[in-house]
């Protein structure tokens, strides 16, 4: 039934995209402790990536022509991925040569660039008139007939489960993976995890650069949905949201992003739909975080997790339950 409602598809769309963002956030955040606060630009790079090359452009750079013609949508999110994952290469290159803060400066700095240059470079982005009419994802060859269309919201709503999924197994598969126990060493102890040989500069940019292709991703997702694009897609505004939601679910747990995305994501639309004022959303919404933070500083997962293991550890045996033959209460015991 609440699929055919179509203002609360496009709530759990939007909210599912940016958690999409807030779990390739989670991967830096998370797992190496590194702070990206500009991780909005990997996501809208990823926007204007597949916005244009699904569009097309032809530009003018030192009088030569450079252009190319409209291509499939699907071809053109793959270039948001490679593309946004190549930026992140770049800055990971960039910043972790040295530590401290220049990770965070050289982030913050490097999303305002990119916003000053989709404002500004007019011929290529529009600048503030917006990238139009972007192209919604299409499968298949019409000359066959078969084609799948992810206009309407029921399929949209459908590919952005996809993504979440498939972003949600690759991280996984990372985190369980060599590289992934790598970059936990040295985000508990990088001195540690230096000197039994952990190469960290290189663990940091691998990190660095698929977190920023699964942030394209998502921006390509984003692009595809809202089929405008501008320079708003750069505010800052989005990353403290992508922060809020991976600090307050529990940032180093894969479910961490999903839990506080649901949250924040959801938690306005609650309030408006109880007709509550705009300006008291927003109060409740940052008080909400407030609570969150001071009585759950680890975040909602890992305070459930260890409220979990601690109930069942503290929980009675249940000797209702016929051992099998051959073993004694000892053996019940030391089950429970």
């Amino acid at each position: 039934m609440w699929l055919k409602d179509f203002y609360v598809l496009h709530v759990l769309i939007t909210t599912g995209i940016f958690i999409i963002a807030a779990m390739s956030l989670n991967l830096l955040l998370g797992y190496t402790g590194q702070l990206s606060l500009g991780h909005v630009a990997f996501f809208g790079i990823g926007a204007y990536v597949s916005s244009l090359v699904s569009l097309g452009f032809e530009i003018n750079v030192a009088g030569i022509p450079i252009g190319i013609t409209p291509k499939p949508v699907w071809f053109a999110m793959l270039w948001a991925v490679v593309v946004a994952g190549l930026f992140g290469w770049i800055i990971g290159r960039i910043s972790f040569k040295v530590r401290g803060a220049y990770f965070v400066i050289v982030t913050v700095s490097f999303a305002e660039v990119v916003r000053l240059v989709a404002l500004n470079w007019v011929e290529l982005t529009q600048g503030p008139m917006a990238l139009n009419n972007i192209p919604h994802l299409q499968l298949g060859d019409p000359a066959t007939g078969w084609v799948v269309s992810f206009l309407r919201k029921p399929q949209s709503y459908y590919l952005m489960l996809v993504f979440a999924i498939v972003t949600y197994i690759v991280i996984a598969r990372l985190v369980d993976s060599r590289a992934g126990r790598a970059m936990i060493a040295l985000r508990e102890n990088e001195p540690l995890a230096t000197s039994v040989g952990i190469d960290v500069t290189r663990y940091l940019v691998l990190a660095t650069a698929v977190s920023a292709g699964i942030a394209g991703a998502a921006g390509a997702l984003y692009a595809h949905y809202i089929r405008i694009v501008d320079p708003d897609v750069f505010l800052f505004i989005y990353t403290v949201t992508m922060v809020i939601m991976v600090i307050t679910g529990g940032k180093g747990t894969l479910a961490g992003p999903i839990v506080g995305g649901a949250l924040f994501g959801l938690f306005p639309e609650v309030l408006r739909s109880m007709s509550v004022q705009p300006e008291v959303q927003w109060i409740v919404y940052g008080i909400l975080m407030i609570l969150v933070v001071y009585f759950l500083p680890e975040g909602i997962v890992p305070a459930v997790s260890r409220w979990w293991r601690s109930y069942f550890a503290s929980s009675p045996p249940d000797i209702g339950v016929a051992a099998p033959a051959g073993e004694g209460m000892e053996t019940r015991r030391g089950r429970s």
